[in-house]
């Protein structure tokens, strides 16, 4: 589109430039692209993204949406002064959470606020929710850039999407049919992923740059606490489809804010408990490094951070192994952490 005629000196003069706002699109088109995918649609819907559906070999089609953002982790991602990979955690946040009732995602929106449009600024972000969408096979098929001067400084922006998936109602993943013997299986995560971010920032000092966050660390492989904390979160949505082709899975969490104790419950039906064994737990050394600088109690450590397992799933005992070989051909690093048993508090750590 030709925007030479659509210029505002006022608007301009009141701290938005809409001249950046193009810019910044025309930026982005080479990193949406990749992410294309069967349902897009060319030139159609200029107010709104348009998706086909190919609804073949469904009984019953139910789409499952997902909204969510990155939080505060956003603030470490302007002190850093690096922004292509946060957008890999907006995405993940929501794909991983609809993948949990078994939903292939579809397609993908975005929605960036910020102070001031710096339009190389804003694709870069852009890059990171296409690295998102490309890893969990949904389409960016559309967004919005808000800028907000006066509401937020110009160097700052704040980063949400949703996604939309869609599972033949049959399939969906519902609880109702664990079993007391059935296994729970961790899938590591990459770090802290997207949560928590407010008790690290206190821990950490990170809204006063404490130096600490930049010096490299040999528990950390090297890197400083600043890169381990800005990893992106891991997408599990490739294994996980695969893993249901395959394996008869029962429950799947999402392990986000509130960890452990928040998460793992709402896969667990009334009348049963997953007992989770801490000592098989892989505690990533991020999370002691802000357990001992915060000296955060454990319980209150694993009721806010996924403590090194970023997605738990619920299979048949006899399906284990076949389950742990999938995943692990995928990528993933998999183990059983505990299994179901009859309780009513729905998870119990021991």
């Amino acid at each position: 589109m030709d925007h030479k005629n659509s210029q505002s000196a006022s608007y301009a003069a009141a701290g938005v430039d809409i001249t950046a706002g193009y810019k910044a699109v025309e930026l982005m088109k080479r990193h949406i692209a990749r992410t294309r995918n069967e349902g897009c649609l060319d030139d159609v819907g200029g107010f709104g993204g348009c998706f086909g559906l190919n609804l073949a070999g469904m009984e019953e089609p139910v789409l499952v949406s997902g909204t969510d953002g990155c939080g505060t982790k956003v603030k470490l991602a302007i002190l850093m002064d690096k922004h292509d990979t946060i957008g890999i955690d907006a995405v993940a946040m929501c794909v991983n959470d609809i993948i949990c009732c078994g939903a292939k995602p579809l397609f993908f929106l975005d929605y960036i606020a910020c102070g001031k449009n710096y339009p190389e600024k804003i694709a870069e972000i852009v890059s990171g929710v296409a690295e998102g969408c490309v890893q969990s096979g949904a389409a960016l098929i559309g967004g919005e850039t808000a800028e907000h001067p006066g509401l937020m400084p110009q160097e700052d922006y704040d980063l949400a999407g949703f996604a939309v998936g869609i599972v033949d109602k049959k399939k969906i993943i519902d609880n109702t049919r664990m079993r007391t013997g059935d296994v729970v299986i961790a899938l590591a995560s990459t770090g802290i992923h997207s949560n928590g971010f407010s008790l690290c920032r206190k821990v950490f000092d990170i809204d006063n740059n404490n130096p600490q966050l930049y010096v490299p660390r040999e528990e950390l492989g090297g890197k400083t606490i600043a890169e381990s904390l800005l990893v992106p979160t891991r997408i599990y949505v490739k294994s996980i489809l695969a893993l249901l082709e395959k394996v008869d899975v029962k429950g799947i969490s999402h392990i986000t804010g509130g960890g452990f104790y928040e998460n793992i419950p709402r896969s667990i039906p009334d009348g049963l408990c997953a007992r989770i064994d801490k000592s098989k737990v892989r505690i990533l050394p991020i999370f002691d490094l802000i357990a001992s600088f915060g000296n955060i109690p454990e319980r209150d450590m694993f009721n806010t951070y996924n403590m090194g397992v970023g997605m738990s799933v619920v299979v048949p005992a006899e399906q284990a192994e076949e389950a742990l070989s999938i995943l692990t051909a995928h990528g993933e690093t998999a183990y059983v952490v505990g299994s179901i048993a009859p309780g009513e508090e729905k998870v119990v750590l021991a």
